[in-house]
Formats: structure tokens, C-alpha cells, sequence
């Protein structure tokens, strides 16, 4: 009787520890909520996603502080910052060092005249995550040696998780490429019933995923701005040209 109670408390404490170890590093699907967090960073402790509001939030997690690639995503960002607030987003860094720590480093940055751009002050908050807790809630930990990979994540006004990019430690990511996502995510979001195609940039032809009847009719007009390559590929005219991200 006891061996039979020992064994299934075994079994139960085993598989709690599993599933545990398996949710902690499990990474956000895209279209679920993003998980919140609050924590300490250079811009004072801060409530993620709330203390944003409805902006749409671009999350970038880093796996260490003075770290050369890591310098050079910074530097990325803080030249697209202007461009990302345009477009009401706003970038929140998690590094996984203290505040002190993370302050040097910006200061460090700023001080760097990086593709002769001249020297940039950093205009977002770099958030302390030493304990890793907010790095398993986005499934960042890769490796028994609780290194986080370079994450990205893209977040909406109504904190939903609408993107989610993952780098190994040795390469850096795009930033033109995480603004065209982001350029491409508002425009399906304002639009609606639309889609972006491969290598699409902002400002050129849509694409529609699900023709309705009246698009059908529609098509038949002369003008129309729904034209077809095939069944499965219908698009929407945009008369503006295509304007590259800057």
C-alpha cells in the first residue's frame, strides 16, 4: 500500500516538474496574449504591456549587456526609434543584467558614431530580467545554461502577439525587415480581409485570402482594383508607390 502511494506521488511530482519546465520556456503563440510583466529597468520600474497603452509594442530580448552583436541591434534601433514612434510603436529591450549595469552600457552607446550616423541618444527603456523570469515567459531560454536567444516580438494595441522572431547568439537581427512586419501588421490590421505577399513593402499591391461574391462582381468592372494571377491568387491595387522602409 505504501510503495503503491509512494510510486503514484512519484509519478504526479514528476510530471508536475515536467509540464512546469515545459510551460516556463514555452514561447507565446502568435494571436495570444502577451504575457505581462513588471520589473525594474533604466527608465524606472515598469507594468509591460499595460504602461504602453495602446501603442503597439515591439519587445527585444538581448543575452547580454556589451555584447558586440547586442551593440549593434541597439544602435539599429535607436536610429529607427523616430521612424518606429511614428508609426505608435514603442520598443521596450529586456537585457538580463541590473539597471546600474544597463545604464553603462547605454551610455557607452550613445558615445558610438555607428555607420558615421553620429552619435544617437537611446530613447527606450532596457529592462532588468537577471532572474530569467520574464525571458521563460516569452520561451527565450535555449540551452541548459539559461542563455536567452535574441527575440522579438511584436505586440498590438490590444496586446496581442502578432509577430515573433528568433536569432541564434551569433547573428543579428533585421531592423528593416521587423519595420516592414510592422508597416505590413497595421496595414492588415486598418484594412481588414487583406493580406501582405512575399517581399511586400508598404505602399504596394494586397493580396485578398478569401474572394467573396461581391468581389467577384467586382472584378468584372472595368478599373476594378481586384485583379487575379490565378484562383488562388487575388490582389488589391494600391495606386500610391511602393515606398521602401527608411
Amino acid at each position: 500500500m505504501k510503495k503503491g502511494l509512494l510510486f503514484t506521488a512519484l509519478f504526479i511530482l514528476t510530471a508536475v516538474l515536467a509540464w512546469t519546465q515545459h510551460n516556463m520556456n514555452r514561447n507565446p503563440l502568435i494571436g495570444a496574449t502577451a504575457p505581462s510583466f513588471i520589473a525594474k529597468s533604466t527608465e524606472g520600474d515598469i507594468n509591460f504591456p499595460e504602461d504602453l497603452g495602446l501603442s503597439w509594442k515591439i519587445l527585444v530580448a538581448q543575452p547580454k549587456s556589451f555584447t558586440p552583436v547586442s551593440s549593434s541591434e541597439i544602435l539599429e534601433l535607436a536610429y529607427f526609434q523616430n521612424s518606429f514612434g511614428e508609426l505608435n510603436a514603442k520598443i521596450v529591450v529586456l537585457v538580463p543584467d541590473k539597471p546600474e549595469q544597463n545604464r553603462n552600457w547605454k551610455l557607452v552607446l550613445e558615445e558610438i558614431n555607428y555607420k558615421d550616423r553620429g552619435a544617437m541618444k537611446i530613447n527606450f527603456p532596457f529592462v532588468d530580467d537577471r532572474t530569467y523570469t520574464i525571458a521563460c515567459l516569452y520561451g527565450l531560454i535555449y540551452s541548459e545554461k539559461s542563455l536567452t536567444s535574441r527575440g522579438v516580438f511584436i505586440i498590438d494595441p490590444l496586446n496581442i502577439v502578432r509577430a515573433a522572431f528568433y536569432y541564434p547568439l551569433e547573428v543579428g537581427n533585421n531592423t528593416v525587415e521587423l519595420k516592414r512586419t510592422l508597416t505590413a501588421l497595421q496595414t492588415i490590421h486598418n484594412e481588414g480581409n487583406i493580406v501582405t505577399p512575399a517581399n511586400w513593402q508598404p505602399g504596394a499591391d494586397v493580396m485578398i485570402p478569401v474572394v467573396t461574391s461581391l468581389d467577384r462582381e467586382n472584378m468584372k468592372n472595368h478599373g476594378s482594383d481586384l485583379y487575379q494571377l490565378s484562383w488562388c491568387m487575388t490582389f488589391k491595387r494600391n495606386n500610391t508607390a511602393a515606398i521602401p522602409p527608411k
